[in-house]
């Protein structure tokens, strides 16, 4: 479940609102509107981060997406195949 808080009322220490991140997602908001939300990550590095929230990664992925649904692709059994694996 999704908690909210309204950023005017965020008065405790940054950790405090950390914590509760590992029970479900905070939705800061500002007038009642989300603004930003602090998530809890779990097996991620800063790479993968910082590359979620990459407008050019993100195209590119898109663009990669959208290519596989127009021409089709490899499956991964034919991709392991190919590269001689099981």
């Amino acid at each position: 479940m999704t908690t909210t808080l309204e950023v005017a009322e965020a008065n405790e220490p940054l950790a405090t609102y950390v914590e509760q991140t590992k029970l479900a997602p905070l939705v800061l908001t500002e007038n009642g509107q989300p603004v930003a939300v602090i998530v809890a990550i779990h097996n991620a590095d800063m790479e993968t981060v910082s590359l979620s929230q990459n407008p050019e990664f993100l195209a590119i992925i898109e663009r990669s997406r959208q290519r596989q649904k127009e021409d089709g692709g490899l499956s991964s059994d034919e991709v392991r195949r190919r590269l001689g694996l099981r």
